[in-house]
């Protein structure tokens, strides 16, 4: 299901409960006569703290997640620009050294395109093979003897290159999965419950700018709980994510 519809159901489903509760409350405060002028100040000040201290706290998990997709997205940009300076810095090579170190690269790139991205979303984890073809990489930049001054000079940068590659990969590996923990959903959503059922204590009548901004208010709050949902997994739900790997190096778009 796209994320967008998931969205969309998720913010109509919420105001319509919304929605409906107020009418029912409404009809029920018109059988017992109440009177709205007597809900006590100190509950609309109780209400407000409540709307202010969730806002901190939703705030922060935006927050929160959105620094770790980035950071997680920037690892992978790490990982493709490092590999893609290994094929570059290896033309310095003979001929067989050099198209053995890019046919590896490549090797390693197509694996993870097609074989490990799906597992690392699906169980949050790397593959054995791809730690086998990227061992296979580092030992064919640091098992080659430089011949002369030239090749010397480009023999520690690949190394390092190769080393950023390798600490890329570990990242990669460290960040998959979801960023927030279940007992802070558990704090949000139930936050959002508080928060909004806290508008029924002043009790809210069934005039049109009432529902309105009570409709409002609800979409907003699920909008918000939708952004830390599809944030918190850096590598399920973004799709421009390993963009880099593909854009970078030529075996990635295959």
């Amino acid at each position: 299901m796209p994320d967008w519809l998931v969205l969309a159901i998720a913010m109509a489903a919420t105001c319509g409960v919304v929605l409906l509760v107020t009418v029912l409350n409404q009809r029920r405060i018109n059988e017992e006569e109440d009177d709205p002028s007597e809900t006590p100040d100190v509950m609309e000040y109780m209400t407000m703290m409540v709307g202010v201290v969730y806002a901190i706290v939703l705030g922060l998990a935006i927050a929160g997640v959105w620094e770790a997709r980035s950071a997680a997205e920037d690892t992978v940009r790490t990982e493709a620009q490092a590999l893609h300076e290994v094929s570059a810095r290896a033309r310095a090579y003979p001929e067989p050294v050099r198209d053995r170190i890019r046919a590896d690269v490549d090797a390693y790139v197509t694996h993870v395109v097609h074989k490990e991205w799906p597992v690392m979303t699906e169980k949050g984890e790397l593959t054995p093979r791809g730690d086998a073809l990227l061992l296979k990489v580092r030992a064919d930049v640091s098992d080659y003897h430089p011949r002369d001054d030239f090749q010397n000079q480009s023999y520690q940068p690949l190394v390092d290159q190769v080393a950023v590659a390798d600490g890329a990969r570990s990242a990669r590996g460290l960040s998959a999965g979801p960023t927030m923990p279940p007992v802070v959903w558990f704090g949000l959503l139930a936050g959002a419950v508080v928060t909004v059922g806290l508008m029924f204590t002043l009790q809210i009548r069934r005039s049109g700018r009432e529902l309105l901004m009570a409709g409002v208010f609800t979409a907003l709050i699920a909008f918000l709980l939708f952004l830390v949902w599809d944030f918190d997994d850096p590598w399920l739900r973004s799709t421009d994510a390993i963009q880099p790997l593909k854009n970078l190096l030529p075996s990635g778009r295959g």
